[in-house]
């Protein structure tokens, strides 16, 4: 699918619900961090160099040999799209926020399925990604390791023997890696216990930030937790390290989720049947309000209060209701209210289509 389809197109693989353990791990996410050898880091880069990067890119991709390990990829310069596109990309996950900051000389590189990116001239050269639904970290280090030879087999790599890739961030040099899982916890927040069990984690090295990452809130319990530090571990550390901590925080949440539907079984189908009332029926609806109604739903969808409602499609209604993608459905700029009235819509127009099936 070409990018510009990618941009109107609100639903991603990572949505599909199909991954193991998908009623709590939305999504895996892996990214690598590569820098070119004998050029400053990008912060550091003229316009001159900086177009230089992207250009060995484009070529690396074309190549013959990376096309047959890794598949067709198309790379598109950032001032190439609308601000709307570029951020439609933001809240599909397919690049980070950092790359709308300074775009002028920075791009990406996207498969047609939208597992696999490549961020350019970012906080490094390259940012590789593979984005996969459901618990599948070690697929997706084994694909993000495919297409990281891919381009190594053209592209050369800073790299010290001692020390490892080298990085912009001190605490990516080393491995380059971070691998990370979105996390649904409603069970946890709503048994007032989310700050103990995500607090823990830190001491295992690990990080937890909101749903697009770095410096953003946990709306709609949506939490990303990763590894913090890649120097002097190996991929393969870092990797069980998380999956370890993962699978008791999937403990857990379900514990609260079985203790919640025991002990407040009452409480908790309220809250649920109240949050799908007002989604099939309000005319107005915050950014804010949706998320969190939605959160409550998906809850309810995943414990069988409600049947009628696929589970996936409330992640791409988490994603659909965001500013951007509202913009892009309707074709024009919105002001709030308007972006609240035409979200609400658009959440009663999906739930209704989705008990018609």
């Amino acid at each position: 699918m070409p990018i510009k389809d990618i941009v109107s197109n609100p639903h991603s693989p990572w949505m599909d619900g199909t991954g193991p353990e998908a009623d709590i791990v939305i999504s895996s996410r892996v990214r690598v961090a590569r820098n070119l050898a004998g050029l400053p880091f990008p912060h550091m880069l003229n316009q001159i160099r900086a177009e230089e990067v992207i250009r060995a890119v484009q070529a690396a991709i074309n190549g013959r040999e990376f096309r047959q390990k890794v598949g067709h990829m198309e790379l598109i310069r950032m001032k190439d799209l609308t601000p709307v596109e570029r951020q439609v990309l933001v809240e599909k996950h397919l690049i980070s926020p950092d790359l709308l900051e300074s775009y002028e000389h920075k791009a990406v590189a996207i498969s047609a399925d939208e597992v696999l990116s490549v961020m350019i001239n970012e906080e490094d050269h390259l940012r590789l990604q593979c984005l996969l639904p459901g618990f599948q970290l070690q697929r997706a280090w084994e694909l993000v390791s495919r297409l990281d030879d891919g381009l190594e087999a053209t592209l050369d790599y800073a790299f010290d023997e001692k020390l490892g890739y080298l990085t912009a961030c001190p605490t990516n040099v080393g491995t380059g890696l971070r691998a990370s899982v979105m996390l649904h916890l409603p069970g946890l927040v709503l048994v007032d216990q989310v700050k103990s069990v995500l607090g823990t984690i830190t001491k295992f090295g690990l990080t937890v930030r909101g749903l697009y990452g770095e410096g953003t809130e946990a709306k709609g319990n949506l939490f990303q937790v990763s590894n913090q530090i890649t120097l002097g571990q190996t991929e393969e550390d870092i990797m069980a390290n998380l999956v370890s901590v993962t699978r008791q925080l999937l403990a857990q949440e379900r514990a609260a989720r079985e203790a919640l539907y025991r002990e407040r079984k009452d409480q908790l189908e309220d809250r649920v049947g109240r949050a799908y009332g007002l989604l099939k029926h309000a005319r107005m609806m915050t950014s804010e309000e949706a998320i969190r109604l939605l959160s409550d739903l998906r809850l309810g969808i995943d414990l069988g209060i409600i049947k009628n409602i696929p589970a996936p499609l409330v992640i791409e209604l988490m994603v659909l209701t965001r500013p951007a993608f509202l913009v892009k459905v309707v074709g024009k700029e919105l002001s709030p209210v308007e972006r609240d009235v035409y979200r609400a819509q658009l959440i009663r127009k999906k739930l209704s289509a989705a008990q018609q099936t």
